[in-house]
C-alpha cells in the first residue's frame, strides 16, 4: 500500500483537489497533510477532505516532510506539493510502478514546465560540476517523489528549499536505485523573484555542503560560506524584507516566555559549565552586555548542532503554537526578540510557527563556537532606551520606524527585567509568569497559566485600545 504526503502552508485554493486527487489513486491507503501552521484554514479543508492532518513539529518543509515519514503506515511514500493542478490521473500509479516492482528505491518525478529558473541557474550546473553522475536528472528541486521508506530513514532533511535536492544527493551517495519517471505536464504556482533569491541561495547551500561532505569540495570553504550567509540573513533590513507589510505586531520574548525554561541554561547543563554560568548569572556588577560575551565565551569549542538541538528540547510554554498561530490569523506578524543567540531564536521561531526573530550572533567557525559574539545591531537605537545601550525597547521603535507600524498596535509579551522597558512602550504589554514585581508593574495585564491567555486580552485591547505612552517618554 502506499502514503501520500502532502506539506502544506497556506494552500486553501488547491489542498482539496489535491487530496481528493491522491485518494482516488490505485494503492494508496492514507493521505497525510503536514500543516506548517497555516492561518487561511488549509488543516480544516483538509480534514474535510478526509485526509489525516498533522501540526508540523518544526516550520519548514523538510521537517514536514519528516513528520509526514514518520507519521506514514506504508512502505510506499509519495509525497506531492499543495499547490498543483492540472496532475496526470495517472501520475501515482507510474511514478510508485518501478518501487512497487523492486526496480528502483527513489523515483523523481519528470514533468514539463516552464524552465524554473533557480533549476537551471543554479542547481543543474552545481550539480554538473559536482555531482556529473546525476546531471542527467531533469527536475533535481522537484517535491514530487516517491521513495521507499527504508531509504528515507537513512536521509538528512534539510529545513529549507534545499530539502529536495538533498534527498537526491544523499541517496545517490547511499547507492541507492534512482530513476526519473515522466508524469506529464505540471501546473505549479510561480513564486516571486525575492522568494527565488532565498531559495537559490539555500539550493547552492546544500548542494556545497554535500559536495564537501561526499569528498567533492573542501568542507571548511563550505562551512565558512554557510557562516557568511547566516550574519547576512541575521541583518534588520533582510529580516524586514521578509515581514512585509505589518500594521499589527506581536513581540515575544524566548527564554521564560515562549519557552519554559532558559536557553543558555540548557545549554550549560548539557556542556557541564553550570557552575560557570551560575557565577556569571549572580555577577550583578557586570553590564548586561558584558555578561553576554561572557556567557559566550564558555561555550568555546561546542559544535553548532549541540546549539540546534538543545533549543529543539528545551520544552515550550503552555499555549505557545497555538497563540501564534492564532495572533497570526488575526493578521499579526509575530517576532521573537531575545538577548539570547539567533541560532536558538531562529529554531524556536520555527517550532512555534513566528515570523522572524532578532538576537544576538554568536560565532561559529568549521562548525564550532568561536565564543565570540556580534550583540544585535537591532538592539541599539540613536534615539532609543535611555537607561540600556542594548535594550528591547530599541528593538521596538526600529520596528516602529522602518514598518510604519502604530505602536498603539504592538502587543510585547515578556517575564523578566531586560522586557521592562519594551513592555512599559507596547500598546498591549502582558507579563507571562513574570519574574519580578517590576516586570508585573510594567505591563498592563499579568497572565500566569498559558499564553492562550493573551488572546481574550488581545480581542478587548482591539475593541478598546488603551491609552498609550508617548513612545518618545523612554524610561528614565
Amino acid at each position: 500500500m502506499i502514503t501520500a504526503i502532502i506539506p502544506v502552508l497556506n494552500e486553501s485554493p488547491t489542498i482539496r483537489s489535491i487530496i481528493e486527487f491522491a485518494k482516488q489513486a490505485p494503492g494508496v491507503s492514507e493521505v497525510i497533510v503536514v500543516d506548517d501552521g497555516s492561518i487561511d484554514g488549509t488543516p480544516e479543508i483538509a480534514r474535510e477532505a478526509g485526509a489525516r492532518v498533522i501540526l508540523s513539529t518544526l516550520l519548514g518543509k523538510g521537517a514536514s516532510m519528516e513528520d509526514g515519514m514518520r507519521a506514514a503506515t506504508n512502505e510506499i511514500l509519495v509525497f506531492l506539493d499543495g499547490d498543483l493542478a492540472g496532475l496526470n490521473p495517472q501520475l501515482i500509479p507510474l511514478l510508485t510502478a518501478p518501487l512497487l516492482a523492486d526496480d528502483a528505491d527513489f523515483a523523481k518525478g519528470q514533468f514539463s514546465r516552464s524552465a524554473g529558473r533557480v533549476t537551471t541557474l543554479t542547481a543543474k550546473p552545481l550539480i554538473a560540476t559536482f555531482f556529473p553522475e546525476l546531471a542527467h536528472i531533469a527536475q533535481p528541486l522537484g517535491g514530487i517523489i516517491a521513495v521507499k521508506r527504508a531509504l528515507l530513514q537513512t536521509l538528512t532533511f534539510e529545513s529549507d528549499y534545499g530539502v529536495d535536492v538533498g534527498l537526491l544527493l544523499d541517496a545517490a551517495a547511499l547507492g541507492a536505485r534512482i530513476t526519473q519517471v515522466d508524469i506529464g505536464h505540471i501546473q505549479h504556482d510561480s513564486q516571486p523573484l525575492e522568494i527565488l533569491g532565498d531559495m537559490a541561495k539555500q539550493v547552492v547551500r546544500v548542494i556545497l555542503n554535500r559536495a564537501a561532505v561526499y569528498g567533492r569540495l573542501d568542507v571548511d570553504q563550505v562551512r565558512e560560506v554557510e557562516e557568511v550567509e547566516r550574519h547576512a540573513q541575521s541583518e534588520l533590513s533582510v529580516v524586514l524584507s521578509r515581514v512585509g507589510q505589518a500594521p499589527k505586531l506581536a513581540l515575544f520574548d524566548m527564554d521564560g516566555t515562549l519557552l519554559k525554561g532558559r536557553f543558555v541554561v540548557a545549554l550549560a547543563q548539557r556542556t557541564r559549565q553550570m557552575t560557570a554560568l551560575r557565577k556569571l548569572l549572580d555577577h550583578d556588577e557586570l553590564d548586561a552586555s558584558e555578561r553576554t560575551q561572557r556567557i559566550a565565551k564558555l561555550f568555546v569549542g561546542v559544535r553548532r548542532e549541540v546549539f540546534e538541538q538543545v533549543a529543539k528540547s528545551v520544552p515550550l510554554s503552555p499555549g505557545a503554537v497555538e497563540t501564534v498561530i492564532a495572533l497570526r490569523r488575526s493578521g499579526y506578524r509575530v517576532g521573537i526578540i531575545s538577548d539570547s543567540y539567533r541560532v536558538a531564536t531562529e529554531i524556536v521561531r520555527r517550532r512555534v510557527f513566528a515570523d522572524f526573530s532578532l538576537a544576538h550572533l554568536i560565532r561559529f567557525r568549521q562548525g564550532v563556537a568561536t565564543g565570540d559574539i556580534t550583540l544585535s545591531p537591532a538592539m541599539k537605537h540613536d534615539d532609543g532606551c535611555a537607561d540600556h545601550r542594548y535594550c528591547k525597547l530599541n528593538v521596538m521603535l526600529h520596528l516602529n520606524e522602518q514598518l510604519l507600524t502604530d505602536c498603539s498596535e504592538i502587543i510585547a509579551v515578556g517575564d523578566s527585567d531586560p522586557d521592562i522597558c519594551m513592555l512599559r512602550n507596547a500598546g498591549l504589554s502582558v507579563a507571562f509568569q513574570p519574574k519580578s514585581a517590576a516586570v508585573a508593574k510594567a505591563a498592563r495585564v499579568t497572565i500566569h497559566h498559558s499564553l492562550s491567555e493573551l488572546l481574550r486580552h488581545v480581542e478587548l485591547h482591539e475593541l478598546s485600545p488603551a491609552p498609550l505612552h508617548d513612545i518618545n517618554e523612554l524610561p528614565i
